[in-house]
């Protein structure tokens, strides 16, 4: 598990957590090497979870765009609605062999805080998540399900109220309370080990993308497309396909078009936050940025230092579209699959289907359907439908 991708990566963190940091290490170190371990995250992920998720042929609208056929990867089909759940399965088992009795986590759209909450009750783990007021406000379905199984949900009342500031929360907890408590952070960011850890658990995306695509047409996929935001769901996706042939595309959040969005890998430029060197929107004295989207899971004004390293090296592409576009793509893909999928990947969606036009019948690509769209409904039909 490197602790750099190039530049990008490391703990920048105070010197109380170092110790903390080093436990997790080498705990994630070990469990990786137990077949008892592997063996009981692959039952719950079949049993408890639901996996493996399918790789569905949008025939319908593949036929409607034109061009390359479209798959969609049905994360949104995981228990409890989104990919979140791989990784908070994996790190609460961890932390249950770490022997720690209380486990914290902060979330954006929710969907993280849900995925820790059924993982704290079914492992029996006290459960408390950060949430910024915004979120809380635009996210209630999920605030309610994460009381519902359990949880304590803290409202964040500082800074923008959004993920950053839910992040910054939850570390200041850990620090206090790092002996009894494990910080299951939700994204592929924040000081090494999480960046790696969050990879390898969200890898099951993209290694059930290489298998499935082959059964479906002999190859691996010629695109495969999911959002970014901090980036779990994408890295997840892109890293079993990086040896690949695969063209890799991952797309941000830009906003309704009056700031940056929260675009920070096509707008930002390299800096630290939250204990990591990567890519962040800040001002020229290294202040960041407010961010903006329709969409709460994205957020977020950096990003996960191995997407920064991609970004640098070429193999992977990245861009960002806007709130009008995913919106647009959300009731396409209702219309045409039955499908009402979260926000957050309306925005691969919507320049999914934009390159499909451009390419040849025969080619295929994958979306990555990150979560599910329950807890948007409110947002999507304030919003009304598009002309």
């Amino acid at each position: 598990m490197p602790r750099r991708y190039g530049p990008y990566g490391g703990a920048y963190v105070p010197e109380t957590l170092i110790p903390a940091l080093q436990e997790l290490e080498a705990g994630w170190r070990s469990a990786r090497k137990d077949s008892g371990f592997r063996r009981e995250l692959a039952q719950l992920q079949q049993d408890w979870a639901g996996r493996p998720t399918p790789l569905y042929p949008a025939s319908r609208l593949s036929a409607e765009i034109g061009g390359a056929q479209i798959f969609l990867k049905r994360e949104d089909l995981v228990h409890g609605g989104a990919h979140k759940l791989n990784n908070a399965l994996g790190q609460g088992l961890l932390s249950k062999r770490l022997g720690k009795k209380r486990l914290i986590a902060e979330t954006g759209a929710g969907q993280h805080g849900v995925a820790t909450a059924m993982v704290g009750a079914m492992l029996g783990l006290r459960t408390e998540v950060y949430m910024g007021e915004v979120d809380m406000e635009r996210q209630k379905p999920n605030v309610e399900r994460m009381r519902l199984l359990g949880a304590t949900v803290h409202p964040v009342t500082q800074g923008t109220r959004t993920l950053k500031d839910a992040i910054n929360e939850a570390l200041r907890d850990w620090i206090t309370n790092v002996e009894t408590t494990h910080y299951l952070l939700g994204s592929a960011v924040g000081p090494h080990p999480f960046p790696s850890i969050v990879c390898d658990f969200q890898s099951v995306i993209g290694e059930e993308i290489r298998r499935q695509s082959r059964r479906h047409w002999g190859d691996v996929p010629d695109l495969a497309v999911a959002c970014v935001g901090g980036g779990s769901n994408a890295i997840g996706t892109f890293h079993p396909l990086l040896s690949t042939r695969t063209k890799l595309l991952g797309v941000e959040a830009g906003g309704d078009g009056t700031g940056e969005g929260a675009a920070s890998l096509t707008r930002g430029s390299p800096g630290v936050l939250h204990g990591m060197m990567t890519y962040l929107l800040q001002d020229d004295e290294g202040q960041i940025l407010p961010t903006e989207s329709l969409a709460p899971g994205l957020d977020y004004a950096g990003v996960g230092p191995e997407h920064a390293f991609l970004k640098d090296s070429g193999r992977v592409e990245y861009t960002a579209t806007s709130d009008a576009e995913a919106l647009r793509a959300f009731h396409l893909l209702a219309r045409t699959e039955g499908i009402l999928p979260a926000l957050e990947p309306c925005h691969a969606v919507a320049v999914a289907v934009e390159r499909a036009r451009a390419m040849r019948r025969d080619e295929k690509i994958v979306i990555t359907l990150s979560g599910r769209g329950d807890k948007d409904l409110e947002v999507v039909a304030s919003h009304g439908h598009p002309a």
